[in-house]
């Protein structure tokens, strides 16, 4: 096990117990059930004991939270890190790769064989995506290095205060920018869309156009442009019968974020993959 916080009781005001106590004094665990969570995998411990949930605080003990060091393998894949620091890092995902999961082949398990190693002190020892990217979708992916950046992140997930973009190529012509709020899963759902240019190859007619999507539905983007009429070019799921192109047009463009510790807005953004340029050359 690895030590990511200790915390010394100086004063005690009132009966409290750790489980209650633990969230006013770690930033690595911010709630009562994550309190809970590390007692029960014995990762808190009290003047060298490990704790229970009924053990009170009381004035000068030694309170210590630890973290298990990973029992898994990198996966070396060579990744382009478009920005990095001791808090997060947002990488450049290519297509084909799932973002995690039961699988040995993901990013998340790439991100170690790719990022320098956090000098802080709740340092995630494996880094962590903090939202997905399908696996045959491309582009900026957000990572969090740090415990505490970590639940920075996902609250703002949570808030809406990350801005992604992404950039498509679909069959036909939309009348004009488009905004999308179908249901997906029976929960709310909205993304826009933007009309960057129309062309068209042989009898075939496509558009490339940006995508916002302001929530965060599995394949949100690709079942949104398929309700409206306007698939996806390469969308094996929900693309047109006779579609051709085996590979998913979609990109991750740019993502903005609020630094988790300086507050800075971070802007990162990725150029178009090559799979693009085959069908847009022939415009």
């Amino acid at each position: 096990m690895q030590l990511v916080e200790k915390h010394t009781v100086k004063e005690v005001t009132a009966h409290i117990r750790i489980q209650e106590y633990g969230p006013l004094v770690f930033n690595t665990l911010p709630s009562r059930s994550s309190v809970k969570k590390a007692i029960k995998k014995g990762l808190i411990f009290i003047n060298g004991k490990q704790a229970d949930s009924a053990d009170w605080i009381e004035e000068g003990q030694l309170l210590e939270v630890f973290q298990l060091k990973p029992t898994t393998k990198h996966f070396k894949l060579n990744l382009d890190v478009l920005f990095e620091d001791d808090y997060v890092a947002v990488i450049n995902k290519p297509a084909g790769y799932p973002t995690s999961g039961n699988f040995f082949k993901t990013i998340a398990k790439a991100l170690p064989y790719n990022l320098k190693i956090s000098t802080k002190n709740d340092a995630l020892l494996i880094p962590q995506p903090i939202h997905r990217l399908d696996n045959p979708t491309s582009g900026v992916l957000v990572v969090a290095k740090t415990k505490s950046s970590q639940i920075n992140l996902n609250k703002q997930l949570e808030l809406k205060g990350i801005q992604k973009t992404y950039i498509a190529v679909v069959h036909n012509t939309p009348d004009s920018n488009m905004l999308f709020n179908d249901n997906i899963d029976g929960k709310e759902s909205e993304s826009k869309l933007e009309i960057i240019k129309t062309f068209k190859v042989k009898d075939d007619i496509y558009s490339l156009v940006e995508l916002f999507p302001k929530t965060g539905r599995t394949h949100q983007l690709r079942i949104h442009t398929s309700k409206a009429g306007y698939p996806i070019v390469g969308d094996q799921l929900y693309g047109i019968s006779s579609e051709k192109n085996k590979k998913l047009l979609l990109h991750a463009k740019s993502i903005q974020f609020k630094h988790p510790v300086t507050g800075n807005e971070v802007f990162t953004t990725s150029e178009l993959p090559k799979r693009f340029e085959k069908l847009l050359n022939l415009s």
